[in-house]
């Protein structure tokens, strides 16, 4: 079996959606569906069980897997409790990854740009410890996954045991369908759309930095296709292990973002800019990208999909529809 931790949310539903479809239904989530309506994103699937991550530990004793894709997190940037943060982030996480190397059951991982902080020290995908503690998180959530990759990436420079195959995935801004329960954590394009679709008015938020435009800050904006493709790959490759950054490689605009999905509806863009709220100014990040010369290195070559592309598949495919989930 394949067990995916997370696996009613945005990725990891979608991931479970491409096991699916690649014929695979021998799959286990971990997940809390709450009620929120989180079920609607698995209501397609075929699945074997669906396991409480309170239960986790007990299910696991005696279990065989394939492989373990652990993608089950507080992943709010804005979250606030730190004990529960670090406790869902970095310990379960510690204690999966001890479990799989127990068991010599490969450990795919997401971890998030966000551990680089403000870019200040630029998004390279230099995977050393020396490296990695350079890195400053700016929100709690980015430094519980840059703690849990500093604990990974100390095992490998000492040569402790780890799974026969460990990867953990940096994830950059991943957009795309089923993301629809995140809230405010949801990207522009989907929490925008029937604005967008009704032609009221789409509001960014102004440039407070000199010699960037309104609505040009940037992010290295990635379809989620593109993330399920690293994970199946790496799960089709157990040669490769390491620390990957996921993204694009290519910053775009929120602008382009959104003319984007006007283009995909054939309707006239009606954006206005308005004030960035005080509160965040100081922390707001104005550019990421990734570099992708890790992954590509190690054989990926599925390559990604252009912004329009990926705007075009999820407004024609998904928003745009009736039934908007995967």
């Amino acid at each position: 079996m394949l067990l995916v931790t997370g696996g009613a949310g945005f990725i990891g539903s979608n991931v479970v959606a491409a096991l699916n479809e690649a014929g695979r239904s021998d799959v286990v989530v971990c997940d809390l569906l709450g009620t929120e309506g989180k079920w609607r994103n698995l209501a397609k699937r075929q699945l074997v069980d669906i396991v409480p991550p309170a239960e986790l530990p007990d299910w696991l004793k005696g279990r065989k897997l394939e492989a373990m894709i652990h993608l089950g997190a507080i992943s709010a940037t804005t979250a606030t409790d730190g004990d529960l943060v670090f406790e869902t982030n970095f310990r379960l996480s510690m204690r999966l990854l001890d479990w799989c190397t127990m068991n010599a059951v490969p450990f795919i991982y997401a971890s998030s740009a966000a551990t680089y902080g403000d870019g200040e020290t630029g998004f390279g995908d230099d995977a050393s410890l020396p490296a990695l503690k350079k890195l400053r998180p700016m929100n709690l959530y980015g430094w519980s996954k840059h703690m849990f990759d500093l604990a990974v990436a100390a095992r490998v420079a000492n040569g402790a045991p780890l799974p026969p195959q460990w990867a953990g995935l940096k994830l950059f801004n991943v957009f795309g369908p089923n993301e629809y329960h995140k809230g405010s954590m949801m990207s522009v394009l989907a929490r925008r759309f029937d604005d967008v679709r009704a032609g009221r008015v789409v509001q960014l938020f102004k440039s407070h930095r000199e010699g960037i435009e309104d609505g040009d800050q940037r992010r290295d904006f990635i379809y989620v296709d593109d993330v399920v493709r690293v994970i199946l790959w790496l799960l089709a490759t157990p040669s490769v292990s390491g620390l990957f950054n996921v993204g694009t490689g290519k910053a775009r605009s929120f602008r382009d973002l959104m003319l984007a999905a006007y283009a995909a509806l054939g309707t006239r863009p009606n954006i206005e800019y308005i004030d960035m709220p005080e509160s965040i100014r100081d922390s707001y990040q104005y550019f990421t990208q990734s570099e992708v010369d890790r992954l590509c290195r190690a054989g990926y070559n599925g390559g990604f999909t252009t912004l329009e592309d990926a705007v075009k598949a999820y407004v024609g495919d998904y928003l745009d529809r009736p039934d908007r989930f995967r």
